[in-house]
């Protein structure tokens, strides 16, 4: 799999049609197979194809001169490219069959099929961008919300391999004192090592708290809403989104299945999922509906316990809200545009209350901002994203982090200093991990092969 010698190929763009689609290569055969196969509209000025430069013209199969498409062409040169090597990049109608006729010629003309990822783990095995690095481009073609957008640009650019490299440099400092000071203990003069390993644990819990909300700009919540039947739980769906998604009628049982949209607060993406009514009921599709109610409160991350506020609680609204107890919840009283018959405290008592009317909209600032503050837990979402989301990086930190404080212990109690060296060389390889100075094939290709084709 990370073999550089070779020229690979694959159309970049997503599959489908569009205005343009792309087919590049890469690889030392790059520029002669795209000669090979482009006629240009105009006579050649100079040497031919010159790197960052656009040429007009068309692909040309080689074997019978048939015209494949009007293309514009470009070439740029090794180190200067994406990859560090030469890069070519033949930009045509973004339709199925032309780029897959393209491709082909590329291929037939001593290409190979690039595999997933691969034009960006060339970047990384060449050196132009690091682990982290990589793993950014990925968030960046998957992000959500325009926090997760920034989070995943601020981490291509290496903002969080510059952290994570001085507390490695760190560490790295007390491990050559601590492994110099075992083999040569006359030569090498007593040095206090307790503050560097104090610096680097205050920056890998920043880190670890930090990667812990990025997570949440990356993956979303998923947020129930639940009731029993009539409560609102549509209505509040469409207040939320600010349109019209689901049927709402007086009718008890509308909504027979789940529906889910995902809802931008601040850079989170909550995935709002509508549910049907729980209740006790002998129609088929309804007791189907209420059971795949039931499994979207077990797979929530937060659930909205949503009360008719004009009536008094009634047992259903009891058993909803002990599906909900002990977890992340807020309890959601609405119709307030009705004369109040219950505050609904007497229900999930350990969780916030929020008084709206999906009718008319009062009330639902005071919910976002409560479903943020369970979510976040008391903290403020910024406009400073977090450097990191990776669930990767969160293990990482989280182990450097352990190693380090075991290292602190074991030098608070007096023990060796090589046995001090063994966590704290523990911790210098969890960051390696993090940028890929150290890391392992196996897991380049599990990160590698979660991009597509192309890219």
């Amino acid at each position: 799999m990370y073999t550089l010698d070779d020229t690979i190929a694959a159309i970049s763009t997503p599959l489908g049609q569009g205005g343009i689609g792309i087919v590049r290569l890469s690889g030392d055969e790059a520029l002669a197979i795209g000669r090979r196969l482009f006629r240009p509209a105009t006579s050649w000025r100079g040497n031919g194809i010159e790197p960052n430069r656009l040429y007009y013209g068309h692909v040309v199969a080689p074997g019978t001169g048939h015209r494949v498409d009007e293309v514009l062409l470009s070439y740029m040169a090794a180190p200067h490219s994406f990859t560090r090597q030469d890069v070519v990049e033949i930009n045509a109608h973004g339709g199925p069959v032309p780029l897959r006729e393209i491709l082909a010629l590329c291929l037939a003309e001593g290409a190979r099929l690039a595999r997933e990822g691969e034009f960006t783990l060339r970047a990384f095995l060449n050196g132009r961008i690091d682990l982290a690095q990589a793993e950014a481009v990925l968030d960046i073609i998957r992000s959500r919300t325009e926090a997760a957008l920034r989070m995943a640009v601020a981490q291509l650019s290496g903002r969080l391999s510059q952290r994570v490299r001085v507390i490695r440099a760190d560490l790295l400092h007390v491990l050559a004192y601590l492994e110099a000071s075992a083999d040569l203990e006359e030569d090498i003069p007593p040095q206090d090592i307790a503050p560097d390993l104090e610096r680097a644990r205050t920056l890998l819990t920043d880190l670890l708290r930090e990667s812990d909300r990025g997570m949440i700009y990356r993956q979303g919540v998923r947020t129930a809403i639940v009731g029993r039947p009539n409560v609102g739980k549509s209505s509040l769906l469409n207040a939320m989104l600010r349109t019209d998604r689901a049927i709402v009628t007086p009718i008890p049982g509308t909504t027979r299945d789940t529906l889910e949209e995902t809802l931008d607060l601040q850079g989170i993406p909550f995935v709002l999922v509508d549910t049907a009514g729980i209740t006790e009921t002998e129609d088929v599709i309804e007791r189907l509906g209420v059971a795949r109610s039931r499994r979207s409160i077990e797979g929530a991350d937060l659930i909205l316990v949503v009360l008719d506020g004009s009536e008094r609680p009634t047992e259903a609204d009891h058993q909803v809200a002990a599906l909900a107890e002990g977890r992340p919840a807020v309890v959601v009283v609405n119709k307030s545009d009705l004369p109040p018959a219950s505050d609904g405290r007497d229900l999930l008592p350990g969780a916030p209350h929020v008084h709206l009317s999906a009718l008319t909209g009062d009330g639902l600032p005071a919910l976002e901002e409560t479903m943020l503050q369970v979510v976040l837990s008391g903290q403020v979402a910024t406009s400073d994203a977090p450097v990191s989301s990776s669930p990767r990086h969160c293990e990482l930190f989280r182990r450097a982090l352990e190693h380090v404080l075991e290292a602190q212990c074991a030098l608070g109690e007096g023990l060796p200093e090589d046995l001090v060296a063994i966590d704290v060389t523990e911790a210098v390889a969890a960051l390696g991990e993090v940028t890929g100075e150290t890391v392992a094939e196996d897991l380049l290709e599990a990160i590698f092969s979660e991009f597509c084709i192309g890219k």
